[in-house]
Order: C-alpha cells, then structure tokens, then sequence
C-alpha cells in the first residue's frame, strides 16, 4: 500500500523513514512548516541520526498540501494537537481526502481522534500510541532515540471492530518496518495508557526541564508517579475506561522506560525549550477534564497544568526582559 504523512516533524519522519528504509514502502510527506519544507528541499531530504550516531540523508518526496496530487492508501498524521484542526481543515480544502482512504494517529494526547472523525468514517480511523521516543531540534534533522529494536506502538480501531483487511495490512507493513506493533482491543484504554505515563514523565521532565534518566534519579519520583496514576486511573475508572496496564505496572513502566530513554527530553519539553506552547492541556488537563465531568477532582494534575502553564509564561517574559 501507499501511504501518506502528514506532518514531517520527528515522529512523521521516524515512521516514514523506518517504513522507507526498512520496508521499502511508498511513502508522501505533506508539510505546511515552511522552514522544514525549505531545508529538506535544501539538503536533498530529511536528516536522521540514531542516539547521535550515523547521520545521513534520506531523500523524500515533500509537498505542501495544496501542491499534492497522489492518492495514498492510508494518511498517517503527526501533528501537534494545538495545529490538528487547522491541518486537517486546509488538507480537507486542497482535496486530499477520499472515502476509501484509511487514517493512522498516534499523536500524543487526547481530542484528536474526534477531529479526525468529521473527515473520515469510524471505521476507517486506525487509533494508535507509540513509545518511540524521537527528536528534531532544527528542521529537516531528526534523531531517532533508543536501539534499533525497541521501538513498540500499540494499534486499534476507533471502532473497537476486529481488524479488517487494511487495518491488518497496516499492522504488517508496521512490523516489517521494524515499528513493533500490537494490537489492543478498545482504543481508549490503549490511547490513556500512554496518556498518563506522559502526565508523569513528559510533563515533570519539562517543569524541571531535566532528561528522563535524570527525573528517575530523584529517590522521591516512584511516590510523585503514583500520586498522578492514581488519579488518573480513578478519573478513568468513572469514566468507565479501563487501561491496558495496572497502576503498578504503569509506575514500574516510568522507571523502565525512562532508563531505555535516559538522555531524552520529552518531546513537551522540546517544544517549551523553543518557547512553543506545550501539549499539557490535551494530556495532564484533557485528565482533569475527563474527572470532573464525572464528579471526581484530580487536585494534581489541575495544579500541574498551571504550573506548566506558569512556566511557559515565565519563560516567555524572561526572553522579552533579555531582548
């Protein structure tokens, strides 16, 4: 099958050139960041690295929506959940979008799916969340963090249906690119797993603006962690999702994880250190949110989402008072 990316930033490029390179499949990138559009054009493709290590060039096709005539199987997306709507909006408008296409996120996050839902049918909508950790830290470079085999992705439809024939040729084109999918059974449990693991790693590594190997480190993060998953699973419980992992094994999942990843910034982090808004509302907030739409306070995570908040408007004033 063909496939399309929308969104070549560090996880848009770490799936199309593992799908590329391992798996020779097709893949289209459709990018409206004009910076990265102009230096992948520049430097003859995107630039990626492993752990820092063995930098090259693979050469891509690029194209901005309205510049693009191809008819791809599947749309993988990769976007920011601050930009989706307006992505999604713009390709919609340059005709990119066709009913018998398949859609593939696993955007960090909630709310994205919904967005996705209005362009296309339930039953063409793939639900994903990857433990891929990956940077970009100027357009056009990347570096894919981890060793080659310990990528994992979990996979679902957001109809929750047995997977059909192009759903589990995704499935298969993903294990042959070395991506190491698994398919789970009901995608909101599978999509607040990942959800509350980054309301404690992404969000506290970007408070303290620390790598993860440095946040596990502190003797005290197995308490902070718990105190987080438990109202996280208690929000989840009334809302009558249920995770695809226990309270202990997502506490366990924080220091094995970050010790796999123990030179990563979060990829929150990345984006508060370039003075971006970050993701918080659509993680540590989209938790609060879902609590206290079913009567129960997640008292932390709103105190988190404020701090983080605090911390964007701090950095901020700092680099008006420096220039």
């Amino acid at each position: 099958m063909k496939y399309g990316i929308i969104g070549a930033g560090a996880m848009g490029v770490r799936y199309g050139a593992m799908m590329q390179e391992n798996a020779g499949i097709d893949v289209d990138y459709i990018e409206t960041w004009e910076p990265n559009i102009e230096r992948i054009k520049e430097q003859g493709g995107v630039s990626i690295a492993r752990d820092h290590q063995n930098r090259h060039i693979i050469p891509v096709n690029i194209y901005r929506p309205e510049e693009y005539h191809g008819h791809p199987d599947v749309w993988i997306i990769f976007k920011k959940q601050m930009q989706l709507a307006e992505e999604l909006e713009r390709d919609s408008k340059a005709g990119l979008f066709h009913s018998d296409q398949y859609v593939f996120s696993a955007m960090n996050g909630m709310g994205h799916f919904e967005k996705i839902a209005k362009y296309f049918p339930a039953d063409h909508i793939i639900c994903g969340t990857a433990m891929i950790a990956t940077r970009m830290d100027t357009p056009g470079d990347v570096d894919f963090m981890g060793a080659e085999g310990s990528e994992q992705m979990h996979m679902a439809r957001y109809n929750n249906e047995r997977p059909d024939a192009v759903v589990q040729q995704v499935f298969d084109d993903f294990t042959q690119a070395d991506l190491g999918p698994i398919f789970a059974d009901e995608w909101k449990g599978m999509c607040m797993s990942k959800v509350v693991f980054n309301a404690v790693c992404n969000t506290l590594c970007t408070m303290f603006e620390i790598q993860m190997g440095q946040f596990i480190a502190y003797d005290g993060v197995k308490e902070m962690a718990r105190q987080l998953f438990d109202e996280a699973f208690d929000a989840c419980e009334r809302a009558g999702i249920y995770l695809i992992e226990s309270r202990q094994e997502e506490t366990d999942s924080v220091i094995t994880i970050s010790q796999a990843y123990k030179y990563h910034y979060p990829s929150m982090y990345q984006d508060f250190s370039k003075g971006r808004p970050t993701e918080v509302d659509y993680i540590n907030g989209y938790i609060a949110k879902l609590g206290r739409e079913h009567d129960y306070v997640c008292k932390t995570h709103e105190f988190v989402v404020h701090e983080v908040h605090l911390a964007e408007t701090m950095r901020q004033f700092k680099q008006s008072v420096q220039a």
